[in-house]
C-alpha cells in the first residue's frame, strides 16, 4: 500500500495535528511514513495544506503530494476557493467537512472522482464544544480508507493529547472520531 495524501484547512483547525496523528499511528502499524505541513506566511484562518506518505517500504520522496490518492478538506468554505482536486487521479478518493452530499461535492468540484461528506464542524461542536474537526476527519477517513486500525488511532489520539488536554477533554475527542466514523457518507 502507498498511499499519498494532501490535507487542505485553515490555520488552527488542526490540520497538522492530524496529519501527525495519522503519520504516528502508520508508524506504530508497521508502516513507513513522511508527513508534513506546508508552511509559508499563514495565519489563524489562512488556507494551509499538509501532506502525508504511506508505504510498506521506506519512503525517498521528500517533496509535496502533487497527484493524491486522498484528498482531505478540512474546511468546506475552501471548495470554490482553492483547487482543492489539483493532481486528483480517475481512482483519487476525496473527503470534505461539506454539508452537502456526496454528489453535490463532485458537482462544485467539476470531477467525476469518488466522494465523501460529512459536518463536522457540527459533530465537533456537538462533541468538543468547538470547531476543531481534526479528529472527526480523522475517523471518517479511517472509515473511507482503513490507513490504519480504527483502535490503533484511538489509541494514538489518547496517547497524544495525554498531559496537553484534560481527560474528559480526550474522551470528547475520541466521541467526535467515532461520529466521524459513523456518519461520514
Amino acid at each position: 500500500m502507498d498511499i499519498e495524501i494532501c490535507w487542505h484547512g485553515r490555520g488552527g483547525q488542526g490540520l497538522v495535528t492530524a496529519n501527525e496523528i495519522l503519520a504516528e499511528t502508520a508508524i506504530a502499524a508497521g508502516k513507513y511514513v513522511k508527513a508534513f505541513p506546508e508552511f509559508g506566511p499563514e495565519r489563524m484562518g489562512a488556507p494551509i495544506r499538509g501532506f502525508t506518505r504511506i508505504s510498506e517500504t521506506p519512503v525517498r520522496v521528500h517533496s509535496q503530494v502533487y497527484e493524491p490518492d486522498i484528498v482531505v478538506i478540512m474546511d468546506g468554505t475552501l471548495v470554490g476557493k482553492v483547487d482543492v482536486a489539483k493532481g486528483i487521479k480517475k481512482d483519487s478518493v476525496i473527503l470534505a467537512n461539506y454539508a452537502g452530499s456526496p454528489k453535490e461535492l463532485q458537482d462544485a468540484l467539476g470531477i467525476e472522482a469518488e466522494c465523501h461528506t460529512l459536518d463536522a464542524i457540527k459533530i465537533s461542536i456537538e462533541e468538543i464544544g468547538k470547531p476543531m474537526v481534526n479528529t472527526v476527519m480523522l475517523g471518517a477517513l479511517i472509515k473511507v480508507r482503513e490507513l490504519v486500525p480504527y483502535d490503533m488511532l484511538e489509541d494514538q489520539i489518547t496517547t497524544k493529547f495525554t498531559g496537553k488536554l484534560s481527560d474528559k477533554v480526550i474522551v470528547k475527542n475520541l466521541s467526535a472520531l467515532k461520529r466521524g466514523y459513523k456518519e461520514v457518507q
